[in-house]
């Protein structure tokens, strides 16, 4: 929500990350926090496989190029992402619209009939139901590149623990810190994704059209932070989260290549 807001010039605008908690909680009520929650859902089974299942062949495809291990890994996640993105891009913008209406939870429309609306209004193309794919490209493609390469390369460089308890630890650190990392750089294309899925400054008119024309223009309209909005709570989500990710990817891939 805060990464959608259009600007300075908006008067519907939040002010920082707290005030937009606040007035979400005062104007929509607890349910406010979870709107387009639907979309999520339904997109996050198919969207994690994707992401390490493509991972694991395009690692495979990379294999027979003589890549150094240390560039495959980035590579290999470069292109999962990029095949992620196109999974889960007409989830995005359904989900972004949802969230850009101030109305409360039990008056906005379902997200089923929201993506019919879109689809009537714009069709499926790249105005409507895949609105902002470029974007969202970028915002997968750079963070599975840093995620999967950091982690695989900086695992393989620590020492391994002999002790269980403390290999657990070293991997979720490990994975923590590329979660973090990657969403650092990653988050400028998050930005730029959600200004041109969300709703234009001015109805009927296209401001936010294409990925880095966006950023040029939060950019120089409302300075370098702005394409950090949303950085906290992101990194609160995909630190821990993609370290878990991680680990449950690992212990089940080790599981699977035992029981072969």
């Amino acid at each position: 929500r805060f990464q959608i807001q259009r600007g300075k010039t908006d008067p519907t605008g939040y002010k920082s990350l707290g005030d937009c908690f606040r007035t979400i909680f005062q104007r929509e009520g607890i349910l406010g926090f979870y709107k387009g929650i639907f979309p999520p859902i339904l997109a996050e089974t198919p969207k994690r496989a994707v992401k390490f299942f493509t991972f694991e062949q395009y690692k495979k495809l990379l294999g027979y190029a003589s890549l150094p291990p240390g560039l495959a890994f980035a590579v290999a996640g470069l292109g999962s992402g990029l095949t992620e993105a196109v999974v889960v891009n007409p989830f995005e913008v359904v989900k972004v619209t949802l969230q850009a209406n101030r109305n409360a939870f039990t008056e906005q429309p379902s997200s089923f009939i929201q993506a019919q609306q879109i689809i009537k209004t714009d069709g499926l193309g790249l105005q409507g139901l895949n609105k902002g794919l470029t974007a969202t490209l970028g915002r997968h493609g750079v963070f599975n590149m840093v995620y999967f390469g950091f982690y695989f390369n900086v695992k393989n460089i620590l020492p391994v623990y002999t002790d269980p308890y403390l290999e657990f630890l070293r991997k979720f650190g490990i994975g923590l810190v590329s979660g973090t990392i990657a969403s650092i750089i990653n988050i400028p294309f998050d930005v730029a994704k959600s200004r041109i899925q969300g709703p234009q400054p001015v109805p009927g008119e296209i401001k936010y059209r294409t990925c880095f024309k966006t950023m040029a223009t939060v950019y120089k309209e409302e300075g370098f932070l702005a394409l950090y909005k949303g950085l906290i709570p992101k990194i609160m989500r995909l630190g821990p989260g993609g370290a878990v990710m991680l680990l449950v990817y690992e212990y089940i891939y080790a599981w699977l290549q035992d029981t072969v």
